[in-house]
């Protein structure tokens, strides 16, 4: 469960930076500082690691991401994808790539946010993209060298 809510928040902050591309602290700060006010807390709340490196590693992959993604969005080009489906497909592509997470397990949290923060007719198109870069990438593809290394 903290995985499945550390996706949610870094596809809220993602969003944001979609729009804004300011920086990713200031992101990070603004959005845990919102989640403070809204829960009626006095406890301020920890950034999330994993979130933080979701969101981290799509803005640094992003090029070869919107790469993958644009080859397997037929008919859809990136900038007039919906903002939450483009996203949560970004998402799950850097998790495809990037971590030992199963291929399964990322494309079927990626279908709930899609659920949740779109509608049932992004939760199609959302899975038809995956699949189809799911069957392109090999097993996992090697980490580059500016990520973190698998000891970490």
């Amino acid at each position: 469960m903290a995985r499945h809510k550390a996706r949610e928040h870094a596809l809220q902050m993602l969003f944001e930076w979609d729009f804004r591309r300011t920086l990713l602290d200031e992101i990070e700060r603004g959005y845990y500082g919102s989640l403070l006010q809204s829960e009626d807390s006095t406890a301020k709340p920890n950034p999330d690691e994993f979130a933080g490196k979701l969101l981290r590693g799509v803005v640094e992959d992003l090029a070869a991401i919107d790469d993958l993604i644009t080859r397997h969005a037929a008919n859809w080009r990136l900038e007039r994808m919906p903002a939450v489906d483009r996203n949560v497909i970004r998402i799950a592509v850097y998790e495809l790539m990037r971590t030992d997470t199963p291929a399964a397990i990322v494309i079927d949290e990626a279908l709930e946010l899609a659920r949740r923060f779109a509608g049932e007719e992004s939760v199609q198109f959302v899975n038809g993209v995956l699949d189809a870069v799911r069957k392109e990438l090999p097993a996992k593809m090697p980490l580059t060298a500016a990520a973190p290394s698998r000891a970490e």
